[in-house]
């Protein structure tokens, strides 16, 4: 299946300064800035078709790819002078670089590289700046077998704040951790079929149009997960993921798993 990563917006609170044009996705983790870190992800369980949807800051995501070194996260031989790799990241993978706009909402993106799915009956869509653990070949077939347009993956709330129960006396009736209570967050892992861009309009929004009116009509879905999932919307949370990559522990990185295997519903 394609995927088709939404890499194009500001990233203001990850920016150091005025003249610092990085996009949020070009932010390191490791040797690999994040949006390497996703879609390592979605080439693990077999999807290895990309549209990069470009905007702001586009020139560093293509000199990226334009220039990837692949013995920086693989294994090689230098014999007479010349590399020969044990292993590739990116050799088998299909990318479509697509400039956006640089004010576009995300679901105008989406609707500027429709021509680029090929009519294909499901496609996947993400932020291009959250990982995750989550069972993607689960998250498909639990779609595929639902009559529904959209499937949104959901997150318990990530807050540490607690909210407070009030009475009308001013006394408080109790404190609960907003992590603890029944709600959920959209975590941007979508598996969408082509009914969605019915219902999302010029310069429109994937979540608040294109979702929100699909959940009207009772077909969107929601996929709960409550294992490892992490956005990276501030530098202290970059950071954190990037001190974490160095101890070690990378959950996300279901590629470095012993035995690790795509398992079903990895069409590519």
């Amino acid at each position: 299946m394609k995927v088709v990563l939404f890499c194009g917006g500001y990233g203001m609170r990850m920016r150091n300064g005025s003249s610092d044009d990085v996009p949020k996705p070009m932010a390191m983790v490791g040797p690999r800035p994040l949006i390497w870190h996703v879609m390592r992800y979605y080439a693990h369980f077999g999807h290895k078709e990309f549209v990069l949807c470009l905007g702001y800051g586009a020139h560093h995501i293509k000199d990226f790819f334009l220039n990837y070194e692949e013995t920086t996260s693989n294994d090689f031989v230098l014999r007479g002078g010349r590399t020969e790799l044990l292993s590739t990241d990116i050799a088998d993978w299909t990318i479509t670089f697509a400039q956006t706009g640089i004010e576009s909402p995300i679901g105008e993106r989406l609707r500027r590289v429709r021509h680029h799915l090929d009519g294909d009956e499901m496609f996947l869509a993400n932020y291009a700046d959250v990982l995750t653990d989550a069972p993607l070949p689960e998250m498909i077939a639990n779609f595929a077998r639902r009559d529904a347009g959209a499937s949104m993956m959901v997150v318990p709330p990530q807050s540490s704040f607690h909210c407070v129960d009030l009475g009308e006396d001013g006394l408080v009736g109790g404190i609960t951790a907003v992590s603890d209570m029944p709600l959920w967050e959209n975590g941007g892992y979508f598996v969408l079929r082509q009914e969605v861009f019915d219902h999302i309009p010029e310069n429109g929004d994937l979540v608040a149009d294109g979702c929100a009116q699909l959940a009207k009509q009772g077909r969107l879905v929601a996929h709960q997960h409550r294992g490892f999932w992490k956005p990276t919307d501030t530098v202290k949370e970059r950071a954190a993921l990037d001190d974490a990559y160095t101890r070690g522990d990378r959950p996300w990185a279901v590629w470095e798993r012993a035995g690790a295997t795509a398992g079903a519903g990895a069409g590519a």
